[in-house]
C-alpha cells in the first residue's frame, strides 16, 4: 500500500492564489445535479394552483373535475391538510409582543396576497399535473386590500383581523439608553444644522438562476428531501419542529444549487406541501416552480420607508443620527422576516463618529408576498441611508462629498473602535481605501470635467458619487444573537478526515449556492497539512454526512465556516504529533510541523503526515493509550463579527433630454483582510456590483392597485445584462482581522451593499445644478426624467 507524497518541499501557499474553482468543471460541462434533474422510480409530480388576489376569502373550492384529468393520483386543498400543515415557522421573534399570524402552506379560507397557494395536484407527469389546475372552480369573495405602507401603518384597512393592528412589532435602540452615546433628543436641538430626508427601498425580487425545486422520498425508513435550498441544516430542523416529524428520521440534502442571494434562506410552503403529499402516498413526489411563480410566490427583498434625521456643526462634524423605519413584511412573517431590518439597526452609522444615535422600526403586514433575507439583508439600507445623508450634508453646507467623509469617519489608529450603535469594529483603514479609490478614479480629472460640463450647458451632465462604507458579516457571535431574540446560535462546524493513503475529506456545515466552497477549503486545508490541493475532497450540504452546521448567508462562510475547518485541522496535526514522536523516537517538543511533515528539529530526521495517516490505519505501532484515528471535528463560534469596509466611486453620465443614465467608470477598492482566493473575490464583487446597481437603475417589484404583480417575469421585471454595466476597476487593501487566525473577513455581500448608494449618489449629483433634489429608486430614464421636468417647472 502507498500513500499520496506530501506536497512539494518550499512550494508556494495555497492561500492567496487564484485557483479555478473545482466546482466549476461539471457545472459548465452540464453534468450537474440540480434538483429538477433528480428522477426517482415511481415518481409523482405537484404543481400548484394559486390565487390570482391579494386578499380574498375562499367560499367554495371545486376540485371534483381535476382529480377525473388524465394522470391524476390526487388533489388537496387547504381543508385536506388544514390538521397536519401547521404553520411556516418564524425564528426570530424581535420583541416579546410581536404579532404573528398563522401562516399555512396552503391557504385554507382566506388568501393575504396574490400567488398564494391554495390546491395542489399530484400526477403522473408534470404536464398533466399542470393540465389540471385550469379545471379547478374557486369561488373568492373580495376583501379589502393593504397596499401602501403609510396605510397600513394607520390601519385604515387591517391585513389580519384577528390581531387588530397591522403593527407586527416595533424594534428600538437608543444610545443613551445602551450607554454607547448621548440623547438624540439633545443633538437635534442643539445641532447647527439638521438635515432631513425620507427614503424609499424599493421591494426586490431575489431572481436567483435556478428556480426552486423539491424532491422528497418518504419510502425509507427515513424521509429523504432534496432542495434548492441554501440552508439544509435550518430546513431539517424547522420541518422536524413545525411537523412533528423526528428529527433522526429526516435528511435534507442542498445538491448543486443555482444561485440564492438570501431568497433560498427559507422553510417555503412547496417544501412542507411536498412532504406531506408524498408520505400520505408514500411516494417520491416533485414540485419545481416556473420562473413567473418564483416571481410571485418566493419572498422578495426590502421594502421600506426611511425617515432620516442627521444633526451636525457648520463645520461639517455630525452630531446625531435619528432612523425612523416603516418595513414591510408582507402577508406573513416567513424564516427571520422581522429581524431583517433589525440586521440593519447597528449599521445606520456607517464609518462614522456619531456622539448619539436613536433606531425605531416598525413592522407592518400588508397584502404582498411575504419579505425576507436578500443580498445584504439590511445592511444595504442602512449603507443607502447614511451615504445618502452624508451627501445631503455635503450639498447643505457646499462641501466636497469625500472631505464631509474625511471629517468625520474613524481613522485607522482608532481601533478597536466602539461604535455609537453598540457594536466593536475590529480593524480598518478607510483612508487608505479611499486614497487607492481616488487614485484609481482619477477624481480630480472627473471633478475637473464635470465642472467643464457644467459651465457650457452640456445636455449629458457628468455625476460623481461616493460611498464609504462598513458592514457587520460573519453572521455568527451566537451570544449576540441571543440578546437579538433569534432563534439559534451563529456557530459552524468542520471535521476534517485523514484517509489512510494520505487523500483528505473535509466535511463543511457550510452549504455552498455557488460561493466555491470546494476551492477555498481545499486551499486552507492544503496549506494546514501539507496535502496537495487536488488530493482534498469537501463533503456539504447533506444533513446526513454533514449532521451539524447553521449553512450560508450574512457574508460567514470564510469567516465563520472556514476557521472551522482551519480548528479541525490544528486538531489532526496534534492528534499525529505524539504518534509522530513515537515512530522517531523522539519527544513531541522536538518536533516542528512544516509543510505536511513532522521534523526533527535541528536534524534531518522526518515523516510526512501521510505516512502517519497509513501508520494509524495499521495500528501496529502506536504509543500506548493512543486511538488509531486522526479525524477531528471542530466547532467556531466567533466573538464578534467581522468589519469589512471600502470605497466604491462611480461617474455617471446623465442626459438631461431623455432621463438616460449610463455608468461611464465605476472603480471599487474593498478591504476584505487577507485574501483565500483572489479569483473567487473577483467574482463575488462583482456580481455584487451588479445587483446594487441593478437596486439603483433597474429593478422594482411594482404592484397594481389589487396587489397583483405587474412585474412577474424578467419582461417587466429589469435586470442589467453585461451590456448595462460597465468595466469594473476593482482593487483591495488589507487590514488583517485581528479576531481569526486566517485574518479574513466578508465579501459575498459587499459589492451590493456599497454600490446602491454610489451610483444613485452620481445621478442624483450630476442633477443637483438643475435643481433635482431626490429621485426614488430605480432612476429610469422616466424618473430622471421628470424629476428634471418638475425642478424647472418649480424653478420658473
Amino acid at each position: 500500500m502507498t500513500t499520496t507524497e506530501s506536497r512539494t518541499s518550499g512550494a508556494e501557499p495555497e492561500i492567496g492564489q487564484s485557483r479555478r474553482r473545482k466546482e466549476d468543471e461539471h457545472l459548465i460541462t452540464g453534468r450537474t445535479r440540480w434538483t429538477d434533474n433528480i428522477v426517482l422510480p415511481g415518481m409523482l409530480h405537484a404543481a400548484i394552483l394559486r390565487s390570482p388576489f391579494s386578499h380574498a376569502r375562499i367560499t367554495a373550492i371545486d376540485v371534483e373535475e381535476a382529480k377525473k384529468q388524465p394522470g391524476v393520483i390526487a388533489v388537496y386543498t387547504g381543508a385536506d391538510l388544514a390538521e397536519e400543515q401547521g404553520s411556516l415557522p418564524c425564528a426570530w421573534p424581535i420583541t416579546e409582543d410581536q404579532k404573528a399570524p398563522p401562516a399555512p402552506s396552503l391557504a385554507v379560507d382566506t388568501v393575504n396576497f396574490a400567488g398564494e397557494a391554495v390546491a395542489v395536484v399530484v400526477a403522473r407527469t408534470t404536464y398533466e399535473a399542470h393540465d389540471a389546475l385550469d379545471v379547478i372552480d374557486v369561488d373568492y369573495e373580495d376583501l379589502p386590500v393593504v397596499l401602501d405602507l403609510a396605510d397600513a401603518a394607520a390601519d385604515t384597512e387591517i391585513v389580519h383581523p384577528d390581531l387588530g393592528t397591522n403593527r407586527s412589532a416595533t424594534w428600538t435602540f437608543d444610545s443613551a439608553e445602551a450607554g454607547s452615546g448621548g440623547n438624540i433628543e439633545d443633538a437635534i436641538r442643539d445641532a447647527e444644522v439638521l438635515v432631513e430626508r425620507t427614503f424609499r427601498q424599493q421591494r426586490l425580487i431575489p431572481a436567483f438562476m435556478e428556480p426552486r425545486s423539491v424532491v422528497v422520498d418518504p419510502t425509507a425508513t427515513q424521509i429523504t428531501m432534496w432542495s434548492a435550498t441554501q440552508v439544509p441544516h435550518i430546513l431539517k430542523l424547522m420541518l422536524a419542529m413545525s411537523l412533528g416529524i423526528p428529527e433522526h428520521k429526516l435528511r435534507v440534502i442542498a445538491p448543486d444549487v443555482g444561485g440564492g442571494f438570501g431568497g433560498k434562506l427559507q422553510v417555503t410552503p412547496e417544501e412542507v406541501l411536498t412532504l406531506l403529499i408524498a408520505r400520505r402516498l408514500h411516494k417520491p413526489v416533485k414540485y419545481t416552480e416556473s420562473r413567473s411563480e418564483s416571481m410571485v410566490a418566493a419572498h422578495h427583498g426590502r421594502d421600506q420607508i426611511q425617515k432620516l434625521t442627521l444633526a451636525a456643526r457648520r463645520d461639517g462634524t455630525v452630531t446625531g443620527m435619528k432612523v425612523e423605519l416603516l418595513a414591510d413584511m408582507g402577508a406573513y412573517l416567513r424564516l427571520v422576516t422581522p429581524g431583517v431590518p433589525i440586521l440593519g439597526a447597528f449599521m445606520f452609522t456607517g464609518i462614522y463618529k456619531f456622539d448619539s444615535y436613536h433606531f425605531t422600526c416598525t413592522n407592518v403586514f400588508t397584502n404582498k408576498v411575504p419579505t425576507d433575507a436578500y443580498r445584504g439583508a439590511g445592511r444595504p439600507e442602512a449603507t443607502f441611508a447614511i451615504e445618502r445623508m452624508m451627501d445631503e450634508l455635503a450639498a447643505e453646507l457646499s462641501m466636497d462629498p469625500i472631505e464631509i467623509r474625511e471629517k468625520n469617519w474613524i481613522k485607522h489608529e482608532e481601533f478597536p473602535f466602539d461604535s455609537v450603535a453598540g457594536l466593536t469594529y475590529d480593524s480598518g483603514n478607510y483612508e487608505a481605501a479611499t486614497a487607492k479609490a481616488l487614485e484609481l478614479f482619477d477624481y480630480d480629472g472627473l471633478r475637473r470635467e464635470q465642472a467643464q460640463r457644467r459651465e457650457s450647458n452640456d445636455p449629458v451632465q457628468l455625476g460623481i458619487g461616493v460611498s464609504t462604507f462598513t458592514e457587520m458579516c460573519g453572521l455568527a457571535p451566537s451570544r449576540v444573537l441571543g440578546s437579538l431574540s433569534y432563534g439559534a446560535g451563529g456557530w459552524e462546524h468542520a471535521a476534517v478526515r485523514m484517509l489512510p493513503t494520505g487523500k483528505v475529506e473535509v466535511v463543511t456545515g457550510s452549504s455552498s449556492h455557488g460561493q466555491g466552497h470546494e476551492t477555498a477549503w481545499s486551499q486552507i486545508v492544503a496549506d494546514q497539512l501539507g496535502i496537495p490541493f487536488d488530493d482534498i475532497e469537501i463533503l456539504h450540504g447533506d444533513t446526513q454526512s454533514s449532521p451539524r452546521g447553521l449553512d450560508t448567508y450574512g457574508s460567514r462562510s470564510l469567516a465563520v465556516g472556514g476557521i472551522a475547518v482551519v480548528k479541525a485541522a490544528e486538531k489532526v496535526v496534534a492528534k499525529a504529533r505524539p504518534i509522530a514522536a513515537h515512530l522517531m523516537e523522539c519527544a513531541e517538543d522536538d518536533l516542528e510541523f512544516t509543510e505536511g511533515r513532522f521534523k526533527v528539529k535541528g536534524t534531518e530526521k522526518a515523516v510526512a503526515l501521510t505516512d502517519v495517516a497509513l501508520a494509524v490505519f495499521a495500528a501496529h505501532d502506536l504509543p500506548d493509550g493512543v486511538e488509531p484515528n486522526l479525524d477531528s471535528e471542530a466547532t467556531y463560534d466567533p466573538d464578534n463579527f467581522s468589519f469589512p469596509h471600502g470605497t466604491h466611486l462611480c461617474a455617471i453620465e446623465v442626459d438631461t433630454e431623455t432621463g438616460h443614465a449610463r455608468i461611464r467608470k465605476y472603480v471599487c477598492v474593498d478591504d476584505i483582510g487577507h485574501v483565500v482566493n483572489p479569483l473567487i473575490v473577483e467574482g463575488q464583487v462583482h456580481g455584487g456590483l451588479a445587483q446594487g446597481i441593478a437596486q439603483a437603475l433597474y429593478e422594482e417589484a411594482v404592484h397594481d392597485e389589487t396587489g397583483t404583480l405587474l412585474s412577474g417575469s424578467f419582461a417587466e421585471y429589469l435586470l442589467p445584462t453585461a451590456v448595462d454595466l460597465p468595466h469594473f476597476i476593482t482593487d483591495r487593501t488589507n487590514t488583517p482581522a485581528p479576531g481569526n487566525p486566517l485574518g479574513v473577513k466578508g465579501v459575498g455581500e459587499a459589492g451590493t451593499i456599497a454600490s446602491t448608494p454610489a451610483v444613485v449618489n452620481s445621478v442624483l449629483d450630476a442633477l443637483r445644478p438643475l435643481g433635482v433634489r431626490s429621485i426614488d429608486m430605480p432612476c429610469t430614464p422616466m424618473r430622471v426624467w421628470h424629476a428634471i421636468r418638475s425642478a424647472q417647472e418649480g424653478n420658473r
